[in-house]
C-alpha cells in the first residue's frame, strides 16, 4: 500500500523547488546568468555557422568577426557609392542642357528611367549607414551585417541597371536605337560577368572545398 504521506509531502516539495527556482525574466534570474540579453529572440541568440571556424582560424570572437564584417561591407559600398553618385549627378545636369528639348519620347522615358534606378541604387548603398545610425547601441549588430550585406547587393543590382540605362540613352542619341540595344545588352553581360556571374560560379565550383574548411578550421579560406 503506498505510502499517503510521502504522496502529500511530494507537492509541498515540488512548489518549494518551484518557488526558490529563478523565473526567467525576474531580476533573481538574470542575476544567476539564466537570462541574458538577446535570449528573448532566436534570431538574436542563433550563432553564425562561421562563428566557430573564425575562432580557431583568426582567434575572433562573434562580435569581433561582425565588426569586421561590417567594415569591410562599408569599405565596398563606398566604392559603388562613387560611381553611382558622379553617374546621378550627370543625369539631373543633363535636364538643363539646351539639346535636351529635343530627345525623342522613347529616350526622355529611358532618361527617366535612368534618373529613378539612379536614385533608387543611391538610397540602398546609403542604406546601411543609415540603419547603423537607427539601430545603434541596441545589440543588433548580426542583424545590421544581414541587412547591410543585402542591401549592397541590391544596390549593386540596380547600378547595374542603372548604368545600361544610361548606355542604352548615350548609344541611341549617338548611332540609333537598334545598334544601340546590342551595344547596350554586350555592355551589361559584361559588367555582370564579372560583378556576379564570376563569383557565382566561384562559389559553386568551391563548395566542396568550403564544407571542408568549415570542419577543418586548420585550413586556410575566409569567411
Amino acid at each position: 500500500m503506498p505510502n499517503t504521506q510521502q504522496l502529500t509531502v511530494l507537492p509541498d516539495a515540488a512548489e518549494a523547488h518551484t518557488r526558490n527556482r529563478p523565473v526567467k525574466g525576474t531580476a533573481a534570474g538574470v542575476k544567476n546568468g539564466a537570462r541574458r540579453p538577446g535570449d528573448h529572440c532566436h534570431t538574436c541568440a542563433d550563432g553564425d555557422a562561421h562563428d566557430q571556424w573564425n575562432a580557431g582560424a583568426r582567434g575572433e570572437t562573434p562580435l569581433q568577426r561582425l565588426d569586421r564584417a561590417y567594415s569591410e561591407i562599408l569599405q565596398e559600398v563606398r566604392v559603388a557609392q562613387t560611381g553611382v553618385q558622379i553617374l546621378l549627378a550627370f543625369l539631373l545636369t543633363l535636364a538643363f542642357s539646351t539639346r535636351f528639348a529635343s530627345i525623342t519620347h522613347f529616350q526622355r522615358d529611358v532618361y527617366l528611367a535612368t534618373v529613378v534606378l539612379g536614385a533608387g541604387a543611391t538610397a540602398l548603398l546609403i542604406a546601411p549607414a543609415a540603419f547603423h545610425r537607427m539601430v545603434y547601441r541596441k545589440r543588433l549588430k548580426r542583424q545590421l551585417v544581414r541587412i547591410a550585406n543585402r542591401l549592397a547587393l541590391f544596390g549593386l543590382l540596380l547600378l547595374l541597371a542603372t548604368m545600361g540605362s544610361a548606355l542604352l540613352l548615350i548609344f541611341d542619341i549617338v548611332i540609333g536605337m537598334h545598334p544601340a540595344m546590342v551595344l547596350t545588352t554586350g555592355t551589361l553581360g559584361w559588367f555582370a560577368t564579372w560583378w556576379f556571374i564570376l563569383p557565382v560560379w566561384t562559389r559553386i565550383r568551391h563548395q566542396g572545398c568550403r564544407q571542408l574548411r568549415d570542419t577543418d578550421p586548420d585550413l586556410p579560406g575566409s569567411a
